[in-house]
């Protein structure tokens, strides 16, 4: 069966639109039913470490099992999350340990070749 095929038949259209549908009410049972509600004060304390518990998790199998480097942990990778780590405690600031980080990396790899 060509590509062609596969895409012209109904089969696959049906799914792709009950996934979107699914999607749909699934998304707004939280926004469209509960949205103008505020929510308990314990969601919204939750709510807060949420970028503090995803972010770790994206970013930790990039430096310790980059694709640039085939999977093995690289000392450019890792000086740059330390430093990433480093001025973010030292200065409280998001911005500031994204710059560390990114200048760290930058000059590493550069020193490196």
């Amino acid at each position: 069966m060509s590509t062609a095929d596969f895409y012209g038949r109904p089969t696959l259209w049906l799914i792709i639109l009950a996934l979107g549908i699914g999607t749909f009410f699934l998304r707004y049972s939280f926004l469209g039913l509960f949205g103008n509600k505020p929510l308990p004060e314990w969601a919204l304390r939750y709510l807060r470490y949420t970028a503090v518990a995803v972010l770790p998790g994206l970013v930790a199998p990039l430096v310790l099992w980059p694709a640039a480097t085939g999977g093995s942990p690289d000392p450019a990778r890792l000086l740059a999350a330390a430093a990433t780590l480093g001025v973010g405690l030292l200065s409280r600031n998001t911005l500031y340990a994204i710059l560390g980080g990114l200048s760290t990396l930058y000059l590493a790899l550069w020193l490196v070749g």
